[in-house]
């Protein structure tokens, strides 16, 4: 019985610790309607892999499929610019943002900062429009992925540091681009991915939908 109740304690500690949250806004009277494409130009910050940016860039394609939108995803971009020859050091101000919405030839931009990412993990992103650099949309987002307890309770269920999203658990979690699929090194750990993926769906749910048929 004791052993069971100290489980059940560690459980509840993991699941408290690894609570997200998120909020966002967006501008109001805005005709959205018209906004059919999204590019996903920039994740930056403390995220340094490209593979495990390009995770998180899927987490917001994802959502903005919910939403009706289609989304140009970061790899995408990043090979679209570099047939434009085109390189902007900052792609998440609104100058450098707009203009690469304009050389992909798309009406509104997702860019995405994220300071913290390790046992804690907060972002914040905007959606832009493209002609005047206006924000339409805004969210920021935090969680933790449960730090030292996590990795106990991971080494019984193989959930552990180390361990990286592959195969279907790398389809389910957003490692979904040919760069992330069968790589191991800078991908995201399985409780990375998770609690990134319940971070930005809670940023995300005040996102207006998309008309049905204006797409």
């Amino acid at each position: 019985m004791k052993m069971v109740s100290v489980w059940a304690l560690l459980i509840a500690v993991l699941l408290i610790g690894g609570c997200s949250s998120g909020e966002s806004f967006f501008r109001a009277g805005y005709d959205f309607s018209g906004v059919d494409k999204v590019a996903i130009v920039a994740i930056e910050g403390t995220v340094k892999s490209e593979p495990a940016r390009n995770q998180i860039a899927d987490f917001f394609a994802m959502e903005l499929l919910k939403k009706g939108y289609a989304p140009v995803r970061r790899s995408q971009v990043k090979a679209l610019l570099k047939e434009e020859e085109l390189e902007l050091t900052d792609l998440t101000t609104a100058e450098g943002a707009t203009i690469t919405g304009e050389v992909l030839d798309v009406p509104v931009v997702l860019v995405a900062d994220i300071p913290h990412f390790g046992r804690e993990i907060s972002m914040t992103a905007m959606m832009i429009d493209v002609k005047d650099g206006s924000v339409l949309w805004m969210g920021r987002g935090s969680g933790q992925t449960g730090g030292a307890l996590a990795a106990i309770f991971g080494i019984f269920t193989g959930d552990d540091d180390g361990s990286s999203v592959s195969g279907k658990e790398a389809e389910m979690l957003g490692g979904i681009t040919g760069e992330v699929l069968g790589v191991t090194d800078g991908v995201l750990s399985i409780r990375e991915a998770k609690e990134a993926r319940k971070v930005v769906k809670r940023m995300c749910r005040s996102l207006p939908p998309k008309p049905a048929g204006k797409l």
